[in-house]
């Protein structure tokens, strides 16, 4: 009778202990990334002020000025794209909660 009870309460806290873990199918993986607009920001102006001064370079002629603005305007969209992507790879992180 004793063994009875005392297998009765150790079935009772093992299987209490089962349900109340959480599984790991219940815990979802979340993608965590710490600021990544001011990495974007700083792409954006080092990407203009290049591409103005490569527009102003590779222009003929008289269109200094149209080469300029257009250069600073690839430059910016690609650098904020480069120093985004960058940014995300470096301070990112996957965390199960």
């Amino acid at each position: 009778m004793r063994n009875r009870l005392i297998a009765a309460i150790v079935f009772a806290t093992a299987s209490t202990a089962l349900v109340a873990a959480p599984t790991a199918a219940e815990a979802k993986r979340v993608l965590v990334c710490k600021n990544v607009k001011k990495k974007a920001t700083n792409g954006t102006v080092i990407g203009a002020i290049g591409g103005g001064v490569l527009g102003n370079v590779v222009a003929g002629g008289g269109n200094k000025t149209e080469g300029t603005l257009i250069g600073a305007g690839v430059g910016a969209v690609a650098g904020h794209q480069i120093a985004k992507n960058k940014a995300k790879k470096k301070q990112c992180h996957y965390e199960y909660r």
